[in-house]
């Protein structure tokens, strides 16, 4: 089990289409794929779970990942989040 501190940087933070976005590319990995916010915990590939968090620009989350391409995963969904989602 891996995990990451990720600050989103999009100015909608992970809200309808960004958010569409993020679980598309947590579900491309085989590991298990959580994202964390305060005492909160969701399935990074469920969009209810993730916009339930109302995750916004300038937030800091936790990315958690468990599984056979942990590691990848991480890094993809980190540079998705500081680089990839669109506005």
């Amino acid at each position: 089990m891996v995990s990451r501190n990720v600050t989103v940087k999009n100015s909608q933070g992970l809200h309808a289409r960004p958010a569409t976005f993020f679980i598309q590319k947590a579900n491309a990995y085989k590991s298990s794929v959580w994202v964390e916010k305060g005492d909160r915990r969701v399935n990074a590939k469920s969009l209810l779970g993730v916009l339930s968090l109302a995750v916004t620009q300038g937030m800091e989350i936790t990315l958690i990942a468990d599984g056979q391409d942990e590691t990848g995963a991480l890094e993809g969904l980190t540079e998705l989040l500081e680089n990839g989602l669109t506005d």
